[in-house]
């Protein structure tokens, strides 16, 4: 079951939250100020809740990743409309995961350096454009994906993204953001050893040799579109390997992936689409969710359809 996750429905269905938000304009703000834009964007996302004419009941700059989720259970226990989140993809799953079929909706200020789930979200980059949404957008119910007990927003992976993951200094992904993750998994890769993965997904078995698989509720991976059909509220996971063993071609199937990736199907190769899949790796690796390392092969793996209210722009199509 999906942390914070209640058995029981939300007591309001997404247009009824959508009109008290409209209506009572009440928020807690929360942001992660170790994320890449949460310190220096703080104090100016309150001031923007202001002006928007929303009621901060309270803000809080969290220091401490640990002490997140404490923050985000206090705030749900005061019964708030929106509980707006600022920064990267790790901070929002945490959020997300407390979240899920919660009586508010979660709104996402992009502060992090890849800010994958918040493009899936259809959301602008810039703070005051994604607090213009909190203003004029809607709550549309998404999907989340659930592994062994944990949830992630957008991505689960293996392979050298652990790696480079564990690897990336905290400093250099502040200075140049996204390029951070490549530069590293290039000094990562000529040690890096391959693994084999088998896919157990319906009545379907599929085994292959790799570097790197990821498994995608959301659209975006580091910043550039999935697949041109690939959505967060599909009710489908998207599986995907980067090469096979041979290490220059995982190097070379990224960049075709990322010049691709936007004109290609989720229905076609190189994907396998599914609501649950089983992986098992040989050897066993670890599997990093939403950017952190939290679990270890095998694992079944899950989608959990419209568990999570979020705020979105009005032109977010809402399946």
């Amino acid at each position: 079951m999906l942390r914070g996750m209640d058995e029981r429905a939300p007591a309001r269905d997404k247009s009824r939250l959508h009109e008290d938000i409209r209506r009572r304009r009440r928020a807690v703000l929360i942001v992660n100020v170790r994320s890449r834009r949460g310190a220096r964007n703080f104090r100016t996302a309150r001031r923007l809740l202001d002006q928007a004419g929303f009621t901060v009941s309270s803000a809080h700059a969290v220091m401490r990743p640990g002490r997140l989720a404490d923050r985000i259970r206090k705030a749900l226990s005061s019964r708030p409309d929106l509980i707006v989140v600022g920064g990267g993809d790790g901070t929002i799953a945490t959020a997300a995961g407390l979240l899920a079929h919660a009586d508010a909706a979660l709104g996402v200020l992009p502060l992090g350096t890849t800010n994958n789930f918040a493009r899936s979200l259809g959301l602008p980059m810039d703070l005051a454009g994604a607090i213009a949404v909190l203003r004029d957008g809607k709550v549309a119910d998404v999907d989340l994906g659930e592994a062994g007990g944990a949830v992630f927003a957008n991505m689960l992976s293996m392979g050298l993204s652990v790696e480079v993951a564990g690897k990336v200094p905290h400093r250099l992904k502040r200075i140049i953001g996204r390029p951070a993750y490549p530069i590293a998994a290039l000094f990562a890769l000529p040690k890096h050893r391959p693994f084999r993965a088998r896919l157990t997904y319906g009545d379907e078995t599929v085994e292959a040799d790799t570097h790197q698989l990821n498994v995608a509720n959301g659209a975006y991976h580091h910043g550039r579109r999935i697949a041109r059909d690939a959505t967060v509220d599909d009710r489908l996971l998207t599986v995907y390997r980067l090469g096979d063993a041979g290490r220059l071609r995982v190097t070379a199937a990224t960049v075709r992936h990322a010049l691709r990736g936007p004109w290609l199907s989720q229905y076609a190769e190189p994907f396998v689409t599914t609501g649950r899949v089983r992986i098992e790796t040989e050897p066993p690796v670890r599997v990093s969710i939403d950017g952190e390392i939290r679990a270890r092969t095998p694992l079944d793996v899950a989608v959990a359809p419209n568990a999570l209210y979020a705020m979105v722009p009005d032109g977010f199509t809402d399946d």
